[in-house]
């Protein structure tokens, strides 16, 4: 059977909104589907993507700027840093108390290096993402942080037999085509070469991989880059957008044992919405698109999730809620 999940952001500003996030995830992904730890980036800095990663890594110091996260070279976490620190145990501290008695697959995200190294300032300033040193550090506190963050989850939930971890890249395309500002405004980061990207994405990988849980890469963008990315567990993007290279890519994956979450589904609600038929019309939209690469979806369901575009960070709570369960119906479709 096909499954349903979401991409990880959900709307609000305070922790009712994350306590209200928390139960929407577990209500509405019941048997056979895919829940995770939500995000609330409207809380602030702290539970940005790139706040909450700072949050995971390992040794490396981060504080707040003005003009945004930038490490500070410093012993110890900064003020900002701690506060990031805190909120995710906060959120950990929910979901667990949600889970209780919770036994099935769980998902949770991070942003990819990437990603972080052009959100994130050295601490003489402009991006990491302009020194070699630097980039090379990110990742390596990253891999470190994100395999004592998934052994907590184990512990916090014991009856997530199945853990994924979905790493955030979605300005990977952009890293790679030189199209990242620099602090000025005025010009732009040099093109990584694909091999340091791929090496890179590679560390992580397999510090995830090597605590046993499951790698998925998700980008909003059209432009992720297939060639560069290491042989992962999951893909997470939105077919529509994706060109011919795109589209083979992912079917090419599918094709060698891969799972592949199709975000078909709007992740803000879209003028004139009606829900009438919207399951029917999702549902056909997935099977064209798994007839097109040519796969039967009673071979290939099991390992083809169903998600929104993007995550849910712009839309209204009653629109998160009745997404997902927009996303199990048509999973359910899939292979009935």
């Amino acid at each position: 059977m096909s499954f349903a999940t979401g991409i990880g952001s959900h709307p609000g500003d305070d922790s009712r909104a994350f306590d209200e996030a928390v139960r929407v995830v577990f209500g509405e992904l019941g048997e056979g589907q895919l829940p995770y730890l939500p995000e609330v980036p409207g809380r602030g800095a702290a539970a940005t993507m790139t706040g909450r990663a700072l949050a995971v890594i390992a040794e490396l110091a981060a504080d707040l700027q003005p003009s945004g996260w930038r490490l500070t070279g410093a012993i110890g976490a900064g003020v900002d840093q701690r506060r990031a620190q805190s909120l995710l145990a906060q959120d950990l501290d929910a979901v667990e108390e949600r889970a209780q008695g919770y036994r099935g697959p769980f998902k949770v995200q991070i942003t990819g290096p990437w990603t972080l190294a052009a959100t994130t300032e050295r601490p003489r300033g402009d991006k990491i993402l302009a020194d070699h040193g630097a980039r090379r550090e990110l990742g390596q506190a990253l891999a470190a942080g994100l395999s004592d963050h998934l052994a907590v989850v184990r512990r916090r939930l014991p009856g997530a037999d199945r853990l994924v971890c979905q790493l955030d890249e979605p300005l990977l395309g952009a890293v790679i085509g030189a199209r990242v500002p620099t602090a000025s405004g005025f010009g732009r980061h040099r093109a990584i070469d694909l091999p340091e990207a791929r090496s890179l994405l590679e560390e992580v990988t397999a510090a995830v991989a090597a605590s046993g849980a499951e790698v998925w890469i998700h980008s909003c963008a059209a432009d992720l880059p297939f060639g560069v990315l290491p042989p992962v567990s999951g893909l997470a993007v939105d077919p529509r957008i994706l060109d011919a290279t795109g589209t083979d890519a992912l079917a090419t994956h599918l094709d060698s044992g891969g799972t592949v979450v199709l975000g078909l589904l709007p992740s803000v609600e879209p003028p004139n919405w009606t829900n009438d038929g919207s399951d029917r019309a999702a549902t056909d939209s997935a099977l064209r698109w798994l007839d097109m690469v040519g796969f039967d979806p009673a071979e290939v369901g099991h390992r083809v999730g169903i998600s929104a575009s993007c995550g849910f960070a712009g839309a209204t709570a009653p629109w998160s809620r009745s997404t997902l369960a927009l996303a199990t119906r048509v999973a359910r479709n899939l292979t009935n």
